[in-house]
């Protein structure tokens, strides 16, 4: 067997979108106003003791260095009502919070309306990697929402949603 040997930041792009992956918008509140990136490289269950999420961030984030100096920072993980919000919250231009249903708490981690689920974490450790950083977060608190909000799923560079099999008994 032969594999493609081929890893050039365009080819790989184009391989590792075929992992599908959950997003979730990582926001606060900085300096009396709404900050916020979304990531696909989101990954729960790091650890349970003590309790780690983590994703990746580019190293030329732009927004990242502004959230990081919160506190406190809320992950949403987003559903599939949240795809608009996705693409404004990921925009590079315009206010990417206007509009948005947002909740917050008082030490100023910032969540979204119609998540699945909603964490309030803060920066354990941040490890280069590459072109990213991986961010280990230590969760503080959580929130999970209605059931019937099902998961927005990134695969294949584009945003699917789940359907699930009803199990006839």
């Amino acid at each position: 067997m032969t594999l493609t040997s081929d890893l050039s930041p365009n080819t790989l792009r184009n391989v590792f979108a075929q992992h599908p992956s959950g997003i979730a918008a990582l926001c606060a509140i900085v300096d009396g106003a709404p900050q916020g990136i979304v990531a696909s490289s989101f990954t729960v269950g790091v650890s349970m003791d003590p309790p780690l999420v983590m994703f990746a961030v580019q190293n030329t984030s732009k927004t990242w260095p502004l959230v990081k100096t919160s506190g406190r920072i809320g992950i949403s993980v987003l559903s599939e009502k949240n795809e608009g919000v996705c693409r404004q919250i990921a925009s590079k231009s315009g206010d990417r919070f206007a509009g948005l249903r947002l909740d917050s708490t008082d030490q100023g981690a910032l969540f979204l309306h119609d998540a699945t689920l909603w964490l309030d974490c803060s920066i354990e450790q941040e490890i280069p990697a590459g072109d990213h950083h991986v961010v280990l977060m230590r969760v503080h608190g959580h929130q999970t929402h209605d059931e019937s909000n099902s998961p927005l799923v990134f695969h294949g560079s584009a945003f699917r949603r789940l359907e699930a099999e009803q199990l006839v008994s």
